[in-house]
C-alpha cells in the first residue's frame, strides 16, 4: 500500500461537502456531479453515497459549509452594527462562492450552521426592541438585498476599471449619444471616474436599508 493511500484523510460527509464547495468554486456549480467529486477525492463514486445519500443532501451540506463562514451577530450587541457586520460578511462569502446565492434560499432542509445564522439574526433584532413583524420584515429585506446584490454583481460583464470602460464604449457605440443623454452622462460622470467599483454600491444601499429600519424601530 502506498504512503499516499495510507495517509489519505478518512472520508466523511464534512470532507465530501467541503470538496464539493472547492469543486463548485473552481469549475462552477453546473460541473458538480458525484462522479466529478469522487475523482477530486480520489475515490469511487459509489463510496460517496455511504456518507451523502444523494446530490440534494450534498447541496444542503455545501450550503451549510459556506454559511458557516458568515460572521454571526451578537444577539445582545448593537443591532445596526451587528446587522451591518453580518451583511458585509455574507456579501464577502458570496463573492468567494458566487454559486451560493442561488442556492441558499432554495434549500428545504437547512443545516445547523444555517439555523444558527438565522436564529442569531432574529435574536439580535428582537433584543433590540424590534416587534416580531418588523423583525421578519427586516430579515427578509436585508437578505433579499444581500443575495440579490450578490447575484447581480456576479452577473455583470465587467470587473475592473478597464472592463467597465470597454463595456461602456461597446454599448454606447451602438447608438448616438444624443439618444440616451442621461445614461451617457451617468456613465461618463460616475461609472468611468477613476476608482469606481460597482462593489462599493453595496455599502451605500445597505446603509439606506438600515437607516429605514432604525426609523421604523424607533416608531414602534
Amino acid at each position: 500500500m502506498s504512503t499516499a493511500r495510507r495517509t489519505r484523510p478518512a472520508l466523511d460527509a464534512d470532507r465530501i461537502c467541503r470538496a464539493g464547495v472547492a469543486l463548485a468554486d473552481r469549475d462552477g456549480i453546473d460541473a458538480l456531479t458525484m462522479r466529478a467529486l469522487a475523482k477530486d477525492l480520489g475515490v469511487e463514486a459509489m463510496s460517496l453515497y455511504y456518507h451523502v445519500p444523494n446530490k440534494e443532501r450534498l447541496l444542503d451540506g455545501m450550503v451549510d459549509v459556506v454559511v458557516a463562514e458568515i460572521a454571526l451577530p451578537d444577539v445582545h450587541g448593537d443591532w445596526r452594527a451587528e446587522t451591518r457586520r453580518r451583511a458585509v460578511s455574507a456579501h464577502e462569502m458570496l463573492t468567494r462562492h458566487p454559486w451560493a446565492a442561488a442556492l441558499m434560499e432554495s434549500r428545504t432542509t437547512p443545516g445547523p450552521a444555517a439555523l444558527r445564522y438565522y436564529d442569531a439574526m432574529v435574536g439580535c433584532l428582537l433584543n433590540a426592541g424590534f416587534p416580531m413583524v418588523l423583525t421578519a420584515h427586516a430579515l427578509s429585506a436585508i437578505d433579499a438585498y444581500v443575495y440579490g446584490f450578490g447575484l447581480q454583481q456576479m452577473s455583470l460583464p465587467f470587473e475592473g476599471e478597464e472592463d467597465i470602460a470597454e463595456v461602456a464604449e461597446s454599448v454606447m457605440a451602438q447608438f448616438p449619444v444624443g439618444d440616451f443623454p442621461y445614461l451617457a452622462r451617468m456613465i461618463t460622470e460616475h461609472a468611468l471616474q477613476p476608482g469606481y467599483r460597482y462593489a462599493d454600491e453595496f455599502a451605500f444601499g445597505l446603509d439606506l436599508i438600515l437607516d429605514g429600519f432604525e426609523r421604523l424601530r424607533a416608531d414602534a
